[in-house]
């Protein structure tokens, strides 16, 4: 439609669209000008010193670059110098504008690894066209996630110290230290053998990624600090929590440690935080009761009710000695009842001393883990556990310390990183 016809009468919408399909040409343009009256200094730079050897070099020609940035595409002109000491090509230009090797320029790459981090790569290639006209392949989405992922470190991904006092001090109330969570739990995850390409993939197999979700408690909500999870074993999930805990002033908070009943989970907890109250997990608590409750009464009936309610009741007025002993006075009604409830007095045994639930609640530490129940959905079952989807351990923790980074806040960090391995200013071919 011409919209210039006097005849015509576009909607809204059509104009909208008439903008959107036109504007990577005309904005495009409109940067490479910016760019040419800004830097028409260096467009005409005759000579300029090595950044290796500070030899100075004179131009040799002028190489073109082609550039797609978010606002469309644009071309550089600009001269070209070699070193011979060194061999080394290089174009100044290139490092006051921080160009990257790649025709798509880090606009675009940084807002496609976001976008990838929350919808599949194709998925992702589909929005990001129709909403900025761009056409990224879902191979570029792919590989460009990678290569980001591949440069998340975890000193970037958490928060700095000075980052976490400021939201600590968000929750301070000036009477009492606030509240300071951490809550650990694994996420099973699909994952399966790496593979070359046309070689036939290995069997695939269910994967615990080890986590954690530190925040503070500030009235009736939460004050989120940092998240981690990868999937990994337990030595390494504790250095990777002993890191987190080094940026905290354990001094200025109260520290509540969260978790069920996994030996594991809580040896490197008490480690990384060794003035923290142990809590064991409300709920995970009371599947275990249940679990004892159905075996030994039958599933939904009315005395299996009755007696999980007088338990819990017992244990949130932490009479735990109570309970372990009413349970071995028990008759149990078969074998199977006869397991669940030794199963039963051996975990309340080895958590005798985190079941204080009374005493919690009243001075205001959390009893259940809904915290670290939801950084599991968020950052892996909702990007990870799609029908049908499968991940290599190694680009598995990629997708979950990108999602990571951005939920606590670091995603800029941890892209400054990425960009500054990947600029053009120290390169043969311009």
């Amino acid at each position: 439609m011409d919209v210039f016809d006097k005849d015509s009468q576009p909607t809204l919408m059509e104009l909208s669209e008439l903008f959107t399909q036109t504007r990577q040409q005309f904005l495009g343009a409109c940067l490479q000008r910016l760019i040419e009256q800004k830097y028409s200094y260096l467009l005409a730079q005759e000579y300029s010193p090595c950044p290796k050897c500070g030899k100075s070099c004179k131009s040799r020609r002028y190489s073109s670059k082609q550039m797609v940035t978010m606002q469309g595409n644009s071309k550089l002109d600009r001269p070209w110098f070699y070193c011979t000491d060194c061999s080394l090509g290089f174009c100044p230009l290139d490092e006051v504008l921080e160009i990257s090797r790649k025709q798509h320029q880090f606009d675009i790459q940084k807002k496609a690894v976001n976008l990838s981090a929350d919808v599949t790569f194709a998925r992702a290639s589909d929005i990001f066209k129709e909403l900025s006209g761009q056409h990224l392949s879902d191979h570029f989405m792919h590989a460009t996630f990678d290569a980001v992922g591949a440069q998340a470190r975890q000193e970037d991904i958490i928060p700095s110290t000075e980052q976490i006092e400021k939201k600590i001090e968000q929750a301070s109330t000036g009477q009492w230290r606030p509240i300071l969570v951490v809550a650990s739990d694994g996420a099973n995850l699909p994952t399966r053998p790496k593979a070359k390409r046309n070689e036939k993939r290995g069997k695939g197999q269910w994967q615990e990624a080890k986590g954690f979700r530190i925040y503070v408690l500030a009235d009736e909500r939460i004050i989120h600090i940092a998240s981690w999870h990868q999937i990994q074993n337990e030595a390494q999930f504790g250095q990777d929590l002993a890191l987190a805990a080094s940026r905290v002033d354990q001094e200025s908070v109260r520290i509540a440690l969260l978790g069920d009943g996994a030996g594991w989970l809580w040896k490197h907890m008490t480690a990384c935080f060794p003035k923290g109250r142990e809590v064991l997990d409300y709920y995970h608590c009371a599947e275990h009761i249940y679990k004892a409750a159905k075996a030994q009464y039958g599933e939904k009936s009315e005395k299996a009710l009755h007696w999980v309610e007088n338990t819990i009741c017992r244990l949130f007025y932490a009479e735990v000695s109570n309970v372990i002993g009413g349970l071995r006075r028990m008759e149990p009604k078969d074998d199977i009842a006869k397991e669940e409830i030794r199963k039963l007095i051996v975990y309340l045994t080895n958590n005798r001393e985190r079941i204080h639930y009374k005493s919690d609640r009243k001075g205001g530490y959390p009893i259940g883990s809904g915290g670290i129940e939801s950084a599991n959905k968020f950052i892996c079952h909702t990007r990870m556990k799609r029908s049908g989807a499968w991940w290599v351990e190694e680009t598995g923790n990629e997708m979950l310390r990108i999602r990571c980074a951005i939920y606590n806040g670091t995603y800029d960090k941890v892209f400054e990183r990425y960009k500054q391995a990947n600029l053009s200013q120290t390169t043969n071919f311009c």
